[in-house]
């Protein structure tokens, strides 16, 4: 096969890493997604068709005893699946749509948790959901992404903090030294100035926070609702994550012992598991884009053309013929750190939220030119600013790239 534009090694045609990325990515999920029906379905299957032969057996010996034709049982359990919907319960429960039932409504629908237990029923309900939801949502989102941010900084500069108290032990002098070396004090002074706070320990900060407020919530959910602390468990991270299956809703029943109390850190809880748990979510798909960067550099070959070196997969589309070397490439890091001045982001990249909001006058042409240069393959500029292990994303994910760079500098 002849060689066309002078190379026929690792041809990869108009497919750049951020594409390379995003299939693989795909792929990925397609195979998790696969292997974890099959685990649900050998875990859950058997039980589901155990259920259901006991419900038959059932329909049979209620209408043998009673004398009645399956057709109208029937019929009125479909009566009864209606009244269920409409929030009506065989035991008494709290009302579904007074005041305080609607507010835990629009909280759950706001967080986008949804646990499907009180569903408007109205033309007019169904309506106004979807003009109330859509801004909610958004709104919602953006506090999370605020409150991420906040989390974020928080945390960078504790461990800023303790890397500082650390340095500063290390050149410590003896004791019948008084004065620190201009030598040492210059290590000292580089140290700080290149630190980075690590991915995986913001990660590993944020999973305990995770887990402190989902062991104590358990416990008191164990305690009002009567439920194991595994399920209770369960429901903390449906309900965290917002995945709010519905199965198991908490603040159903019409009266609790220290029921202001109870309401009180129901929502608390919630609120804080929610937060936390997507903070963690927006760290952990850092280091899933981490491990994607290493994966595509352990699955590129070199090119063995002549005169061509080694040929990388090549970002955001650059001019044909253009290309960037990377090196020091691990998993731990996202790109090559040519140079560490203030890790800002780079002028090629989408913003965040936080950028967003500051421009508010000239966001949207911002955007405008940044989505061209992206799609039109604009070259990143070289020196302006570098990137670090925290740069790139856009929303939440540039908010925490962008928070974690700015604290790592000295300003």
């Amino acid at each position: 096969m002849t060689c066309r534009g002078g190379c026929c090694c690792n041809s990869i045609g108009p497919l750049n890493e951020d594409n390379a990325r995003f299939l693989l990515l795909a792929l990925l999920i397609i195979i998790y997604l696969l292997c974890g029906a099959a685990v649900f379905s050998a875990l859950e299957q058997p039980k589901e068709t155990l259920a259901k032969d006991r419900w038959t057996q059932r329909i049979e010996q209620f209408t043998q005893k009673y004398n009645l034709s399956q057709d109208d049982l029937k019929n009125f359990l479909r009566n009864y699946e209606e009244a269920n919907v409409a929030g009506i319960r065989v035991d008494s429960t709290r009302p579904r749509w007074d005041f305080t039932g609607a507010f835990y409504f629009v909280g759950t629908v706001v967080s986008t948790i949804g646990f499907g237990m009180t569903t408007p029923v109205t033309i007019a309900g169904k309506i106004f959901l979807i003009f109330y939801g859509l801004i909610g949502c958004a709104a919602t989102i953006l506090f999370f992404n605020l409150f991420l941010e906040r989390v974020i900084t928080v945390i960078a500069f504790v461990l800023k903090f303790c890397h500082e108290c650390r340095e500063q032990r290390k050149a410590r002098p003896p004791q019948n030294c008084r004065r620190l070396s201009i030598s040492s004090r210059e290590r000292q002074t580089d140290s700080l100035a290149g630190w980075k706070p690590s991915v995986y320990c913001v990660m590993l900060i944020l999973g305990v926070a995770a887990i402190l407020v989902s062991c104590c919530a358990s416990a008191m959910y164990s305690s009002a609702e009567g439920w194991g602390y595994l399920d209770s468990l369960y429901f903390c991270f449906v309900a965290f994550s917002t995945i709010g299956f519905g199965d198991m809703v908490s603040n159903q029943r019409e009266m609790y012992n220290a029921q202001a109390a109870y309401r009180v850190g129901n929502f608390l809880f919630i609120l804080t598991g929610v937060c936390c748990i997507y903070s963690l979510f927006n760290v952990i798909s850092i280091v899933i884009k981490q491990f994607l960067n290493w994966l595509l550099q352990r699955l590129e070959s070199p090119c063995l053309c002549p005169g061509r070196g080694n040929r990388h997969l090549r970002r955001n589309a650059v001019v044909p013929g253009h290309t960037r070397t990377r090196r020091d490439i691990s998993i731990e890091t996202d790109t090559v750190n040519d140079s560490e001045i203030d890790g800002r982001r780079m002028s090629g990249e989408m913003i965040s939220m936080k950028d967003f909001l500051a421009a508010n006058k000239v966001n949207l042409a911002i955007m405008q030119k940044q989505l061209s240069e992206m799609a039109n393959g604009h070259p990143r500029q070289s020196g302006s600013s570098s990137r670090n292990e925290f740069s790139g994303g856009v929303g939440a994910l540039g908010i925490m790239n962008n928070r974690l760079a700015e604290t790592s500098v000295d300003r």
